[in-house]
């Protein structure tokens, strides 16, 4: 069986630095908020190229602690796309705020401007909402359309936040993801392109004001010292041990980016009269989180996995159920047909095995299983 995410290989690659890292955590005995903590914000920052990276417990707090800073809570609307993972727009709903929904394009997956536009305008209209932020997410690895989305901020004075959970690492027009908006937030999940080996996460700004409160909310809203609380907060403190992993996992980080890279070209080559494969804009570079092609529909892809399945290739799917349809948002009241790109695209993508490790056999072997089913359609 090839592996979907071969984290054992890499791990041979670092398993010495790695054990060294940890074993100092243990010898000076910093288990919370070591000096590694420090060391690993500071690396982030500059890799990404904004001042200031604060770490925390996860991807889903690195989402929700910039809302809770920015006062976002009953009467607000924070628009955000219904095809990603229930985490950016859970946070929302924590809140007290109301997730509102924009559809997809149709090439990148990721959110449509033109119908954020029309959103933010009804959502102006019809007055019951104050738009307050916009949670784009950058699904698998590719940047959203930062120009489109951030001229819309800029044009109803509205936040954004963005979601670089799968993309930290990618491009748009030669900048870095987590350095495109007001703040961002990423995710250090083991599966994602740069992950430690639990959960984890973290924000990033170049507001010094904002990245005060982070680091404040993080730690249960302290203040100068550990009895004096000025906010409520969390326990979103990010783990020394977590850090220290992930030092070495960064040295490496632009090495393994280039690695998927070359992956990702072989297989949209391969297989782009077979499937469709995915669309990276001339102006972005995709950090590959997943990746996602499409069948010609519902029954297809799922005789597509049963074939590689049975041939020792997995898949995955990301994701089945778009987030408005899920049981959690249906007091929303939105209905199947609310969102019809991201409906139709979930039922045809899946996700093929994506990580730096995959030999040139590997993949070969896999577009050559995925080249021989016989399909019932006609291919484009």
């Amino acid at each position: 069986m090839i592996p979907f995410i071969d984290l054992k290989t890499q791990y041979k690659r670092l398993e010495n630095e790695i054990k060294s890292k940890i074993q100092t955590v243990f010898e000076h005995g910093h288990f919370i908020m070591g000096p590694e903590i420090e060391e690993v914000e500071q690396k982030l920052s500059q890799f990404v190229g904004v001042k200031h990276a604060i770490t925390c417990s996860s991807g889903t707090d690195a989402l929700l602690m910039p809302l809770m800073a920015w006062g976002i809570g009953p009467g607000d609307a924070v628009l955000t796309t219904p095809f990603t993972f229930i985490a950016t727009a859970e946070v929302i709903q924590l809140l007290g705020a109301v997730p509102v929904f924009v559809d997809i394009d149709e090439k990148t997956f990721n959110i449509n401007p033109i119908k954020l536009r029309e959103q933010i305008e009804k959502l102006l209209e019809n007055g019951k909402l104050r738009p307050k932020a916009i949670i784009p997410v950058d699904l698998f690895g590719l940047p959203a359309d930062y120009e489109e989305i951030n001229t819309l901020a800029r044009d109803f004075d509205i936040l954004v936040l963005e979601d670089a959970a799968q993309s930290f690492g990618a491009e748009y027009k030669g900048q870095k993801t987590c350095s495109l908006t007001h703040a961002a937030a990423t995710s250090f999940f083991p599966a994602k392109p740069l992950g430690c080996y639990g959960d984890g996460g973290a924000v990033f700004t170049n507001d010094d004001e904002l990245a005060e409160q982070l680091r404040s909310i993080r730690i249960h809203g302290q203040g100068s010292n550990k009895y004096e609380n000025i906010r409520t907060g969390l326990n979103a403190r990010f783990d020394t041990l977590q850090a220290a992993a992930l030092l070495p996992k960064l040295d490496i980080f632009p090495e393994e980016i280039v690695m998927r890279q070359k992956v990702a070209e072989k297989y949209s080559s391969g297989l782009k009269n077979k499937v469709k494969v995915p669309y990276v804009p001339k102006d972005r570079i995709s950090v590959w989180a997943q990746y996602s092609v499409l069948a010609h529909d519902n029954e297809e892809r799922a005789a597509m996995q049963k074939w590689l399945g049975e041939n020792g290739i997995p898949t995955a799917i990301y994701y089945p159920i778009p987030l408005h349809l899920q049981k959690a948002f249906s007091h929303l009241e939105y209905r199947p047909g609310s969102f019809p790109i991201a409906e139709q695209i979930s039922k045809k993508i899946f996700s093929l095995p994506m990580h730096p490790y995959l030999t040139d056999e590997q993949s070969t072997k896999i577009i050559d299983i995925l080249l021989s089913y016989k399909s019932t359609y006609n291919q484009e």
